[in-house]
């Protein structure tokens, strides 16, 4: 006969107390243990032991799961080291920076504290400048996480499949770019139906060098080659280096004839990523939020003044993203056994 739940409950407080003050490899030993006596899932019994003694709550505010049980290790009694004020000037330098994630905040926060000593420009700044110098990208993201949340947006793709050329077209991952060297874009669209993808509404062109981070943006009126074909020989025109290749999706308007015999014309490298891969373009995807979706949002664009007024401002933006923004590359990733670490 199996363990009634009374029995299952205090050998649950027994186990939970063994399995907290474990490490990892007895912690599955310990798991292996309990699974077998009580016959619970693995998975069941790991989020068990986990959170026993604490209070879970799930959506509508209801109660999963109470434990009795508390952690026998006291409290370190150490106290908040950043305060209210830190917290409130963090957030003002995070948004004049128009919200960055927190290494590229971090590597902009003594300057931007010089500046505003000098000029006074923000209240309480000598009191909290040395937390602001000493915090870490790590404690500036979990603290500004809540705000974060609030200007999440979320859309949905516009991507119609060209089958036409993708057999003369090569996927990027089976040729050989030179990353290290400047002019290779990744290029693609990005719809302005504002949730409504009816009739023709605009689209912007979005371009991003791998070597760099070099970011343009073009609008265009619809997603016809004419239209992007044009967005993107303007692009060219105002880049700093010569372009070497482009690396595309596999909608219409980037696979087809036109841009086709262009980049081979041209001697450039036209690629294209795998079907349903966004990490295949990883670094135009990332760029679809924090050069367009960040300022333009999810709204409906459809008038010609309104198509005039994006590249108005995407004119601007070109500049200030690509002299007055940090940009961040990855410098080396090393793996020590399961884990990963980038820096």
């Amino acid at each position: 006969m199996g363990l009634t739940m009374r029995e299952k409950k205090s050998v649950s407080r027994e186990f939970a107390r063994r399995y907290k003050s474990s490490k990892k490899k007895e912690k599955s030993r310990i798991l292996d243990e309990y699974v077998k006596l009580t016959s619970y899932r693995r998975d069941y019994a790991s989020f068990l032991l986990k959170n026993w003694g604490r209070k879970v709550y799930f959506r509508g505010g209801r109660v999963i799961f109470t434990g009795d049980f508390k952690s026998d290790r006291p409290n370190s009694g150490r106290k908040r080291k950043y305060c209210e004020e830190t917290y409130h000037t963090l957030f003002a330098f995070w948004e004049l920076l128009n919200y960055p994630c927190g290494k590229r905040l971090k590597s902009q926060l003594n300057e931007l504290i010089s500046k505003a000593e000098k000029f006074k420009e923000i209240k309480g700044i000598r009191k909290v400048s040395k937390n602001l110098r000493s915090i870490s990208a790590a404690t500036i993201d979990r603290m500004l996480r809540p705000a974060r949340k609030q200007f999440e947006l979320k859309g949905r793709s516009r991507t119609k499949p060209g089958t036409l050329l993708k057999r003369d077209i090569p996927i990027r991952t089976g040729v050989d770019w030179n990353e290290n060297e400047f002019g290779y874009l990744e290029i693609d669209l990005v719809s302005h139906e504002g949730s409504n993808n009816s009739g023709e509404f605009c689209y912007t062109l979005n371009s991003v060098d791998i070597k760099s981070g070099w970011t343009d943006m073009v609008a265009v009126r619809n997603k016809a080659q004419v239209w992007v074909f044009d967005a993107l020989l303007e692009i060219r025109t105002r880049l700093p280096f010569q372009l070497k290749g482009i690396d595309s999706d596999n909608g219409s308007e980037f696979i087809n004839n036109h841009l086709y015999s262009y980049c081979r014309d041209q001697d450039i490298k036209f690629t294209r990523s795998r079907p349903y891969r966004k990490n295949d373009n990883c670094f135009v995807e990332q760029k679809n939020y924090t050069a367009v979706r960040s300022y333009v949002g999810y709204y409906r664009y459809d008038t010609q003044d309104q198509l005039n007024l994006l590249n108005e401002l995407y004119t601007q933006m070109r500049l200030y993203l690509n002299y007055f923004q940090p940009s961040m590359k990855l410098i080396s990733k090393t793996r020590s056994g399961s884990k990963i670490t980038k820096k």
